[in-house]
């Protein structure tokens, strides 16, 4: 039986990089793309930032007051409200592009998509690193965008991977080196494990996902409950 492979396609800084792209003089500037609220002002927050903000500190889901403070001084900062109509439009042509590459496609978000590749890669990993490589190339050449891929043989460590290596990263996860890579990774990796959660962990005195494994499920249900969600 061949074995599974699964992409997780995630584009680097979507809604800052769709701004770029119609204006490149953005490109050589911290930017910042905000939801403003219905309050007025500088009420609401980041969506997403490109990596010269990030460098300020300035992150998704900060109050944009917050980020103005960082990027204070830097004259040549942009804070651009959001535009998704436009995204839409642009995310409709790289999913597009994504979809010629699958086996199975699984669309996630403007951002973000899985392919199932398993039978085009005749499930071999280095076939599917010369498919994604092909893939992240077709993205650029036809939408002018770079992303970011994980590959492994299911869902969840495909997307973990493709948050290990941004921007225009790759990362193949084999299955042999599951272990290897999920290991010494901080407990927050996992998707849905959010902040209050990751807290209450680093009080039991867990922080890597090594650690966590040996965390029996009666601890768990005892500190979360059997229908908590990590997402807190």
């Amino acid at each position: 039986m061949e074995e599974r492979i699964v992409f997780h396609v995630d584009f680097d800084y979507f809604f800052a990089q769709c701004e770029e792209l119609r204006n490149l003089d953005l490109k050589t500037k911290p930017v910042a793309v905000c939801v403003f609220s219905d309050r007025g002002g500088d009420s609401g927050a980041i969506a997403t930032a490109n990596y010269l903000a990030r460098k300020y500190g300035v992150k998704s889901g900060m109050p944009i007051r917050f980020a103005k403070k960082r990027l204070e001084g830097v004259k040549d900062a942009v804070f651009l409200p959001t535009d998704f109509d436009y995204y839409s439009e642009i995310s409709q042509k790289a999913m597009d592009v994504m979809k010629e590459f699958a086996d199975v496609f699984e669309y996630v978000g403007r951002d973000e998509a899985y392919l199932e590749v398993s039978k085009r890669t005749e499930g071999s990993f280095v076939n599917a690193a010369h498919l994604a490589q092909q893939l992240k190339n077709a993205i650029r050449y036809s939408v002018k965008l770079s992303c970011t891929v994980g590959i492994s043989s299911n869902k969840l460590v495909s997307k973990i991977a493709s948050d290990f290596k941004k921007p225009d990263g790759l990362t193949i996860v084999s299955p042999d080196k599951i272990e290897t890579f999920l290991d010494p990774l901080p407990i927050r990796s996992i998707p849905g494990i959010g902040k209050k959660t990751e807290e209450k962990f680093t009080e039991m005195g867990f922080q890597t996902i090594s650690e966590l494994k040996k965390l029996d499920v009666f601890s768990l249900n005892s500190q979360f409950g059997r229908k908590n969600c990590f997402s807190c």
